[in-house]
């Protein structure tokens, strides 16, 4: 019969936290240079050819990118629903389909 061993860690062997500066995201960056940035993020992860510690960074930092991202589009969205409150009190919103992605 195998013997059982039990394995014990305390906090110092966890791995270090991403630092700030890869959470945090300048709110000078374009929307653009974000989005890009995520999308060699998610390249690279996909690819599965780096460490589990790299890949945690990277998927941290392609979180926070997320987060700007998303945080960038409500804005316009915001911004959208104003000068549209502006012309036409009665207007909504309607869904916008790029060329890219219309079928």
């Amino acid at each position: 019969m195998p013997s059982l061993q039990i394995i014990s860690f305390n906090h110092q062997d966890w791995p270090t936290p991403v630092s700030q500066k890869t959470r945090k995201i300048p709110k000078s960056t374009k929307f653009e240079d974000a989005l890009s940035e995520l999308e060699a993020i998610v390249g690279t992860l996909e690819e599965g050819e780096q460490s589990l510690e790299a890949s945690l960074e990277h998927f941290e930092r392609g979180v926070s990118l997320s987060r700007f991202c998303q945080q960038s589009l409500s804005a316009a969205e915001q911004k959208v629903k104003i000068l549209l409150a502006d012309d036409d009190a009665d207007a909504e919103l309607e869904t916008f389909e790029s060329p890219d992605t219309a079928v």
